[in-house]
């Protein structure tokens, strides 16, 4: 059998090699070849760390023209780096008599007296040796948390001349329009373009994604935070005209595949299955180690959304309480008009003027559906609950209460209302107001609940616990056929409507009059 010899799909046409194989290499082949050819591979072609990737990043440049590209090859006799596609690397080779290169990417050996990318035996041997040393350090530098997939940006000496002749950041004013980014519509997927614009104006998450915090341990071409980085970077990047957000869709489909198809689809679901499939994808993040339990990862998902929801359940006869507290990424909030029995609320309670409603004496608001949510509820003689206390079967009494707050609080409205006897769309009107104080529903003012009624302390000055509005989510039309529009806050009071791809300026009169099926809150 004859060698075979390794071709280059780009080669030059040239002069046939004998059987043999090339006989030139012999010239290379005197004293330590061997462990300089080794040397070659490990720094300027298979680059197993992070510290040689860096150094073949650096040096290996045309010494002509200073390309990075082109084809570059490096001469195996000297220390020169030349362009093949320029024939800088040719020049080199007829002006020196240096007849062999060694191709920077693929690590093939071209002889420029054959013409040719050739093939030995010896030589071949070290280059698979080598490989497979650098492809084993790279999983090992991936496995062990050494090293990083991006390199860390660094300024130059001239960005930092400039940063210090520069102090001033560039001001907000009051037209900027950073972030702005319309959306194209592809096909009933404005349930997913709402939820995307929400969470792109989602401080923290902004600033976790546009400083580069996503340390992928998955194909980034299947991982979701991957997308979500480049959505940020896609957002901020300048460019004004709408976005097409095909790769996200295909992710959408791939991981949370209830929601694939072209089909109408409810915002809310598509929030709760985005945070699912993002907390997932973040375990590879150095506070998402611990993501195995939602209720404990620290992972930047969890670290935003998740709060604390504190259930108590007290027997009626020993009055004994049994207490769980469960993580939560949104609280759903029942209307009234719905089938479930609301509890009747007194207009211009005291959680109005806690929360500063300033809308009609009557109307519902958000904090009259937070108390509700937060009521005690009798469960019943055909829900009894064994009591640790009683040692038996017992009627009992839950409340559900806030025990940690999360640092965004998303709340959904229950306007889409399916039974066995009715599916509809609830219209019930819901004021929200711009700033909520979430103290009254918090466990520790359980306390001073009379009767459901939260009676305000005198310390009522506390902001731990209020919120600031930011983006509220509205859905148009019927159960059947509808559309969902986004309000965002850009900065302090500019809000704007984003409604696909078409981004319009927006009054805090429009945002407060909206339906708003779905809110968040930031502190």
């Amino acid at each position: 059998s004859q060698p075979r010899t390794a071709s280059h799909p780009d080669s030059d046409a040239g002069s046939v090699m004998s059987p043999a194989g090339c006989s030139h290499v012999n010239g290379f082949k005197v004293d330590n070849w061997k462990q300089n050819l080794r040397v070659i591979y490990q720094c300027f072609v298979w680059s197993g760390s992070v510290e040689t990737r860096k150094r073949k990043a650096k040096s290996c440049v045309c010494h002509l023209c200073g390309a990075h590209l082109n084809r570059l090859h490096s001469c195996l006799h000297c220390v020169f780096f030349g362009c093949f596609s320029k024939k800088h690397i040719h020049d080199h080779a007829k002006n020196k008599r240096h007849n062999l290169a060694i191709d920077l990417l693929y690590g093939g050996i071209y002889c420029f007296v054959c013409q040719d990318y050739i093939y030995d035996k010896d030589m071949e041997q070290i280059a698979k040796e080598e490989q497979r040393k650098a492809w084993k350090l790279q999983e090992f530098c991936k496995t062990s948390g050494i090293g990083e997939k991006y390199s860390m940006w660094e300024p130059t000496k001239r960005e930092l001349e400039l940063l210090r002749h520069n102090p001033k950041r560039r001001k907000i004013t009051a037209n900027c329009t950073i972030g702005l980014r319309g959306l194209i519509n592809l096909g009933n997927t404005c349930f997913m373009n709402c939820i995307v614009q929400a969470l792109t104006h989602t401080p923290l998450l902004r600033d976790f994604f546009l400083s580069d915090r996503h340390k992928c341990e998955m194909q980034s071409s299947s991982c979701l935070v991957c997308e979500m980085s480049q959505l940020f970077q896609e957002f901020y990047s300048g460019h004004r005209s709408p976005h097409i957000p095909f790769r996200l869709l295909h992710l959408v489909w791939t991981h949370a595949r209830h929601l694939a198809g072209y089909e109408q689809q409810d915002a809310h679901e598509f929030l709760i299955a985005a945070l699912d499939v993002l907390h997932r994808h973040c375990k590879g993040d150095d506070n998402g180690k611990k993501a195995n339990n939602p209720n404990h990862c620290s992972c930047i998902i969890d670290q935003i959304f998740t709060g604390g929801l504190q259930s108590d359940v007290t027997c009626q006869v020993c009055h004994g309480v049994s207490t769980t507290i469960d993580p939560f990424w949104d609280i759903s909030l029942d209307l009234p008009g719905s089938s479930t029995p609301f509890w009747p609320l007194s207009p211009g309670s005291d959680g109005s003027v806690v929360n500063g409603d300033g809308h009609p004496s009557g109307a519902t608001t958000l904090t009259d559906c937070l108390r509700r949510f937060t009521r005690p509820e009798h469960l019943g003689s055909s829900a009894k609950i064994k009591c640790s206390g009683c040692h038996s079967y017992q009627e009992s009494t839950k409340q559900l209460t806030m025990k940690r707050l999360p640092i965004v609080a998303c709340f959904h409205l229950k306007r889409f209302e399916h039974s066995a006897k009715l599916r509809r769309k609830i219209t019930t009107y819901v004021s929200f107001p711009l700033e909520l104080d979430m103290t009254p529903f918090m466990a520790s003012s359980k306390e001073s609940r009379m009767n459901g009624q939260y009676q305000q302390p005198v310390d009522s000055l506390n902001n731990e616990n209020k919120y600031s509005l930011f983006a509220v989510v509205n859905h148009q039309g019927t159960l059947e056929s509808g559309h969902y529009t986004t309000f965002i806050r850009q900065h302090k009071d500019q809000w704007f409507k984003c409604d696909d791809a078409i981004i319009t300026k927006a009054s805090i009169k429009d945002v407060l009059d909206s339906e708003g099926s779905t809110h968040k809150r930031t502190q």
